[in-house]
């Protein structure tokens, strides 16, 4: 069995924004797959995990966009799993021009073991030590995103769960955040700033139905402009529950 899973792919027009360039979701759509694929390879994908009723669940991400393909372009992108770190499993991720001579952009994740029935975490090693590879494509791994300053959050948007952004465990698919953190942070910056950098904290799951406030606050240093992103589920009577935060910088 190889350490690395490797897929080669044109980029699809529905997958570029008004300039062309590979929208940040569809490389996180890209990701996810590419990490089932590879997982169901070694043993441990979402058949062989049910069967034990528990799933992966990705908790952090950190991707850095060096350049970004363009509509039409062949890319190659590779996953492999760096083995357990604490609570956390870690699997990185690196896409590469049609040649294999530039790199377009890494990242690196974070997932956890969650029993599907009570959604405690599992604590019990999954992996075989052979399939392990300790290549870093982002280093180190993706820690807490804190806010600087929590007093500057504005509520901008408002965001109701629906059909669209469902996933096939029931929720909110994590590639749906990066969208709702784009269009928080609005035109004027996504469509002509492009994305260098996102971070991501996954923190309570989104169901149909729930709504999310989002809040955004930023920050600019020299020519870099740097946002914070962050989603509260809207609860009767008690106080939000974070969802997500997310940093990006433009």
């Amino acid at each position: 069995m190889g350490k690395f899973f490797h897929q080669k792919f044109s980029i699809p027009c529905y997958d570029t924004d008004a300039s062309q360039l590979l929208k940040p979701v569809a490389f996180m759509n890209y990701a996810q797959e590419l990490a089932n694929c590879h997982a169901s390879v070694l043993g441990f994908g979402y058949d062989d995990m049910l069967r034990t009723r528990t799933a992966w669940v990705l908790s952090r991400m950190h991707i850095m966009f060096l350049a970004h393909p363009l509509w039409r372009d062949v890319v190659n992108m590779r996953t492999w799993h760096k083995g357990p770190e604490g609570l956390f499993y870690i699997r990185d991720f690196r896409m590469t021009d049609a040649d294999d001579e530039k790199v377009l952009a890494v990242a690196t994740t974070s997932w956890l073991v969650v029993n599907i029935d009570t959604r405690r975490l599992v604590r019990e090693t999954l992996l075989d030590e052979d399939s392990v590879c300790k290549e870093d494509a982002v280093s180190p791994s993706c820690g807490k995103i804190r806010i600087p300053d929590k007093d500057v959050m504005e509520l901008v948007a408002s965001h109701t769960v629906s059909y669209s952004d469902i996933d096939l465990n029931g929720h909110a698919n994590n590639a749906m955040y990066i969208v709702w953190a784009m269009d928080a942070v609005g035109c004027d910056v996504t469509m002509k700033y492009p994305l260098k950098e996102v971070l991501i904290n996954f923190n309570h799951e989104v169901k149909a139905g729930e709504t999310v406030d989002l809040y955004c606050g930023s920050r600019e240093a020299g020519e870099e402009r740097r946002y914070w992103v962050e989603g509260r589920i809207r609860t009767d009577g008690d106080a939000p529950v974070q969802s997500f935060v997310v940093e990006m910088a433009f």
